[in-house]
């Protein structure tokens, strides 16, 4: 959610402008909307639970903001047009 609506990663001179968290501020916990985990039974190995979850949170707050306004954002930091 961070890259979608807060932070760009930025490009100066040939290098990343963030080049750690020190200088990339990631969404806090009271910015975050409420979140429902749902855990579906399997008999695999046990796995990584948070990073499947990561490729789909851009498009599915995209997408969410397009049935709020109408309004299709395909770039990330997602800025609304006024």
């Amino acid at each position: 959610m961070s890259a979608a609506l807060n932070h760009e990663i930025t490009i100066k001179n040939g290098g990343v402008e963030q080049p750690n968290f020190d200088g990339y501020d990631p969404v806090r916990m009271n910015e975050a909307p409420p979140l429902e985990v749902y855990l579906t039974p399997s008999t695999d190995d046990p796995g990584g639970m948070g990073k499947p979850a990561l490729p789909p949170t851009a498009p599915a707050v995209a997408n969410a903001i397009f049935a709020a306004s109408g309004q299709r954002l395909r770039k990330l930091v997602f800025q609304l047009k006024a």
